[in-house]
């Protein structure tokens, strides 16, 4: 698996039978490839579909058929479809139990951005302002650094913040934090990776677990 992948695999572990839950663009919807096999959720999508399925295959794409980011999806048995103001009201309702969403960065308090960049067109803030205050649970899936090599778990947040409401935990290639009141804490780290691999990489202060471990993936 690439690095996308692994990052997707330790966020479906997060995930217990009966779920609802609600994949956001990107790393978040391979989440639902790497489902341990006695676990079953409800995926639920912000333009109205509660019971999404695998990725679909060449010959299963359906033009018809997408999630709220307009990529392809599948369905499951006993799916079902409504419109935009019940699906927002399913969320602003505390009726989703997870939310794992993809960002651009996250603060040392667990607050992130995810919905615009400075100078650059937005095409819309979708569900993620939505999913922050509404989800029982959120968890960031992201790469740890840019293209260009810089953190994207910062000290303060460069752009504009979508919530004040902290993540819960945070997945990354490198490492997994899970966020409390104090500000993130380090709990795995992946195979072959070190502390001092995990600090060179982020810029934000971080405490280490009592329960730290590492060859995890």
């Amino acid at each position: 698996m690439d690095e996308k992948q692994l990052i997707a695999a330790r966020a479906a572990q997060e995930l217990k039978n009966g779920n609802v839950v609600n994949l956001g663009i990107g790393i978040p919807t391979k989440v639902v490839d790497y489902l341990p096999p006695d676990v079953t959720i409800h995926l639920h999508s912000e333009n109205g579909i509660l019971g999404l399925g695998p990725s679909p295959t060449e010959e299963e794409i359906d033009p018809d058929l997408v999630n709220a980011g307009k990529l392809p999806v599948t369905i499951v048995e006993g799916s079902s479809f409504f419109d935009s103001p019940s699906s927002f009201a399913m969320i602003r309702g505390k009726h989703v139990d997870v939310a794992v969403l993809g960002v651009l960065q996250v603060d040392q308090y667990g607050r992130i951005a995810n919905w615009a960049i400075p100078g650059k067109n937005i095409l819309g803030v979708g569900g993620a302002m939505d999913l922050l205050e509404g989800a029982k649970k959120v968890i960031v899936t992201m790469l740890h650094t840019t293209r260009s090599g810089e953190s994207k778990i910062v000290e303060s947040l460069s752009y504009p913040i979508t919530s004040q409401r902290r993540v819960d935990m945070i997945i990354t290639e490198l490492a997994v934090f899970k966020v409390d009141k104090e500000g993130l804490l380090l709990m795995e780290m992946a195979d072959g990776c070190t502390i001092e691999d995990v600090k060179k990489h982020t810029l934000a202060p971080f405490r280490l677990s009592s329960q730290l471990t590492s060859n995890v993936r």
